[in-house]
């Protein structure tokens, strides 16, 4: 899952020579402008001067905050932040094999009105807006060029000059929704721009004639001009900066893709997960008198009839390799639980899972009043499961619709069987087909318009885009609200590889169209 945060105000501040090569715009303002910008020139004015651009930029985090603690965006270690600015073509020329930096800013700063990054005619030294010097109308900078904390740095390498910044800052965001106003990590926002080594150089004796001078005697002695990032007054709705929080949200219930334990198979892949979900009419909702606490699980083998649980518990094993007769399960969320085992093996075709109170007792099946579930699980050895046959397929979206309206979440549900399945007669006749299950998939959202990746694959450790699966087969959420309406957008997916371990993307593609309005 990911949700997106747009800048809440940002800006471009200057110590560039005016075209006279005798003024610094220093007072210059572009906090409306549609264009960031972060340069360095070397050598313009004199053999030795220093010319910079950097960028200030501020989120929301109080959102973020809100988020949280409405059950939105999961608790700090659960999430990730990333910084996302995107490249902004330009005639001008553009540096290469430079490194961006990403530091919070330790002062309050004013946005300002001003729009020219051309001659720098818009300044704010009588009106409101930061600068190179002042960070608002009543307050200077302590330091020319904006003032930053030194113990939270990120770094981003630029090989080529025209690649997106987009650099993870989880560290940084949660300072800020952790501090207060007035204190050390309050959010003061981003500043944004060239490493030291890749600003120019200056001495003392530069600083000591020109106040505006960043003293860096390890700076670099040649230009790198320019690197520029769509603002957040951009037309463009997908390039305006952001923080993307991504996490993992995907749901992985074994209860159709149940194994019994091997000894070739590691302790962890002899692990099991299944899932309760507590529906009450229509909807999710916690256990009265559990809530989010503790439940407790139990297999059974079957009756004579195979229609419910009977006998004694069955032994399991836990994820610390302890043999139990029952397992502690946990929360997921809102009306959802899970717990994980290993399943000896066993003759038992059907085997039944009761889910129970903590504080209950399950020598039986029948040994409780506090049992709040009953399911069926039909294990497979590790012999006898699926082959390691990795596709072709065939996919489809069940309940994918042509239009969708941008503030629907909508759960679309993937059919999956391999292209070469050759069913009986028999199965044709008289059985429906089976889903088969991809453990790990991932999908993306992309703009036919002009292949633009309105969401990115995320099959890094965020796993921000991964498929659920249950016994139904795989599934995911996706919230409309990312993509910009009035456009047409595909759905691709990609599946993995264990044994190239790489990712494959299908060939199938699944159109839908984003709207204002229904109309």
């Amino acid at each position: 899952m990911l949700r997106r945060y747009t800048a809440s105000a940002d800006n471009t501040i200057v110590s560039a020579y005016e075209l006279n090569l005798e003024t610094r715009a220093t007072g210059a303002n572009a906090g409306r402008s549609d264009i960031l910008e972060t340069f360095s020139i070397y050598g313009r004015e004199s053999t030795s001067s220093q010319e910079l651009s950097r960028i200030l930029i501020k989120f929301p985090v109080n959102q973020i905050s809100s988020d949280r603690t409405a059950g939105t965006v999961p608790a700090s270690g659960s999430v990730s932040f990333y910084l996302k600015m995107y490249n902004a073509p330009t005639s001008k020329t553009t540096g290469r094999d430079f490194k961006i930096v990403v530091q919070p800013i330790s002062q309050s700063w004013q946005e300002g009105d001003g729009l020219d990054l051309e001659g720098y005619k818009d300044l704010t030294y009588d009106n409101t807006g930061s600068n190179w010097v002042s960070a608002s109308d009543t307050k200077a900078w302590s330091n020319v060029g904006g003032d930053y904390l030194e113990d939270r740095v990120e770094v981003q390498n630029f090989p080529n000059g025209l690649e997106n910044l987009e650099i993870n800052v989880t560290n940084i965001v949660e300072d800020w929704i952790k501090g207060t106003a007035g204190s050390k990590y309050a959010n003061y926002g981003f500043g944004v721009r060239l490493s030291a080594s890749y600003e120019g150089s200056s001495s003392a004796e530069l600083v000591t004639e020109d106040s505006n001078v960043v003293l860096n005697t390890g700076g670099a002695t040649k230009s790198y001009y320019t690197k520029r990032f769509f603002s957040r007054t951009t037309q463009y709705y997908c390039y305006k900066p952001v923080i993307e929080a991504r996490w993992d949200s995907a749901t992985r219930d074994d209860r159709g893709n149940f194994f019994f334990s091997s000894s070739r198979a590691p302790a962890a892949d002899n692990l099991n997960t299944i899932y309760f979900y507590n529906i009450i009419r229509g909807r999710l909702v916690n256990l009265p008198g559990i809530g989010e606490g503790e439940l407790c699980v139990s297999v059974f083998s079957g009756s004579s009839t195979n229609t419910g649980p009977s006998g004694s518990a069955l032994t399991l094993v836990n994820a610390s390799n302890v043999s139990k007769t029952s397992i502690t399960g946990g929360y997921v969320s809102t009306g959802i639980y899970s717990c994980s085992f290993a399943m000896p093996s066993s003759s038992n075709s059907t085997l039944y899972d009761v889910w129970f109170a903590p504080d209950a007792s399950v020598a039986d099946a029948t040994s409780t009043t506090e049992q709040y579930f009953t399911g069926a699980i039909s294990p497979m050895s590790i012999d006898s499961g699926p082959s390691t046959k990795q596709g072709p397929y065939r996919l489809t979206i069940t309940n994918l619709q042509p239009k969708y309206i941008k503030n629907d979440i909508v759960r679309l549900n993937v059919f999956i069987r391999e292209k070469d399945w050759k069913p009986t007669i028999y199965t044709v006749a008289n059985a429906k087909a089976e889903t088969q299950s991809i453990i790990s998939a991932s999908y993306r959202v992309y703009r036919l318009l002009d292949g633009f990746d309105a969401i990115a694959y995320g099959t890094g450790s965020d796993n921000h885009t991964g498929l659920s699966y249950d016994i139904s087969g795989n599934y995911f959420d996706l919230d409309m609200r990312l993509l910009e309406p009035g456009y047409a957008y595909g759905l691709k997916f990609a599946f993995y590889d264990e044994r190239n371990l790489s990712w494959n993307e299908q060939p199938h593609s699944f159109k839908f169209r984003v709207e204002d309005y229904e109309y």
